[in-house]
């Protein structure tokens, strides 16, 4: 493959169509390749936008103003880095020849939780929680008495667990619905799924070309309020469990096609796996990945992307502990003791532009070579030390 370098007329040119922190590490490794970068967001100095060759400002739901700017740009692939965003302008572009990552069809599948829980479950035949869509309160009623307390409701379209909650009766059900109407997203229909009684939850990073497909260890992670708070890799799992979440792993994302790596999230109860959901992008709990591989999952997406080979070492155990803000601010500060800075952790700071309350502004990242329960309790140590 030829390299070049940004900004010019031969440049190998990616668009991220969402810019926040993980874009972030996205365009950082793109650009290590000599790749031109294009950021784009709905507000302004988004963490991506502020390492990349260019950024744009614009309606992210608004479908010409996507066209607008990635007609100008022309980019050679368009990653679209969020959920939050106009399907139809995805489609329209992949009809005029651009190449979306992974492709507009999986994009559009996974961003919906009734599109990938209905392929997944009828189409591939994964085995899924039990589950029923609703658009009513009587409906909702309903679906949870015959799918039994505890459940899961949540909106069938929104990100990072905005609008989750668990009923653990008929009682919570009227606070269950007005926490999953007032998500961003589209809420006018909910799922509620069986409360699976599993041991743990997984992420299984998932990247893959044309030519091949990899998988990095097993994630373990912590979750708040549907948001991800701790995760640390390896999992200790059986291998029974690891290979049947290998087998679920590429058969969602072979069923899904396409470039890129995908965040395959699973639930796990002794050597049985159930298919939960799939983000085809880097997924937040992977920002463990930049201190136990030789090649991140951001790194991974751009190799994938590329069509480049996808080998990489694992150096180790390590776990990731999220900070989010305790203040809102225009001017966010992030307190942090120098002894988070060792041999063996680090901190990443998004630098976002405004902080409220629960954002998420900074990771901390720590390595253990053999432990990733000592790992995690390091970087639970850490955080605790954050201040804003």
């Amino acid at each position: 493959m030829k390299f070049s370098a940004p900004l010019k007329s031969d440049s190998i040119k990616v668009m991220l169509l969402g810019s926040g922190e993980l874009g972030k590490e996205v365009v950082i490794e793109a650009q290590r390749l000599g790749v031109e970068t294009v950021a784009v967001d709905s507000y302004n100095n988004a963490p991506a936008q502020l390492v990349a060759n260019k950024a744009y400002t614009i309606n992210m739901k608004n479908k010409n103003e996507i066209l607008d700017v990635i007609r100008r740009e022309k980019p050679d692939f368009i990653l679209p880095e969020v959920e939050a965003i106009n399907i139809d302008a995805l489609f329209t572009a992949e009809s005029e020849g651009y190449h979306v990552i992974p492709n507009a069809d999986a994009v559009n599948k996974t961003m919906n939780r009734k599109n990938i829980r209905e392929f997944a479950a009828v189409d591939l035949e994964l085995p899924t929680s039990k589950y029923e869509f609703v658009s009513t309160f009587e409906a909702l009623k309903s679906a949870a008495l015959n799918i039994g307390f505890p459940c899961v409701i949540k909106p069938v379209m929104s990100s990072s667990g905005h609008g989750q909650s668990i009923a653990k009766s008929e009682d919570d059900l009227a606070s269950s619905w007005e926490l999953a109407k007032e998500a961003r997203g589209d809420a006018s229909e909910l799922i509620v799924e069986e409360f699976i009684t599993f041991d743990y939850e997984i992420t299984l990073l998932t990247a893959r070309n044309e030519n091949q497909t990899v998988f990095c260890e097993p994630i373990g992670h912590i979750q708040q309020d549907g948001d991800y708070i701790f995760s640390w890799q390896p999992m200790n799992m059986s291998e029974t469990a690891k290979e049947k979440s290998k087998e679920i792993a590429k058969k969602i994302t072979d069923g899904l096609g396409g470039r890129g790596i995908f965040g395959v999230e699973l639930f796990v109860k002794g050597d049985e796996v159930y298919f939960s959901e799939v983000s085809p992008r880097p997924h937040d709990t992977g920002m463990v990945t930049m201190i136990t591989q030789s090649q991140s999952e951001f790194a991974l997406h751009i190799r994938a992307v590329l069509g480049l080979p996808l080998n990489f070492i694992d150096y180790g155990a390590g776990a990731s502990a999220a900070y989010k803000a305790k203040n809102d601010s225009f001017n966010p500060t992030i307190d942090i003791k120098d002894e988070a800075f060792t041999n063996t952790s680090y901190v990443r700071v998004f630098g976002k532009p405004q902080s409220h309350e629960g954002r998420r502004m900074a990771v901390a990242l720590t390595f253990d070579k053999n432990s990733s329960d000592k790992a995690l309790q390091q970087a639970k140590e850490l955080i605790e030390n954050f201040n804003d």
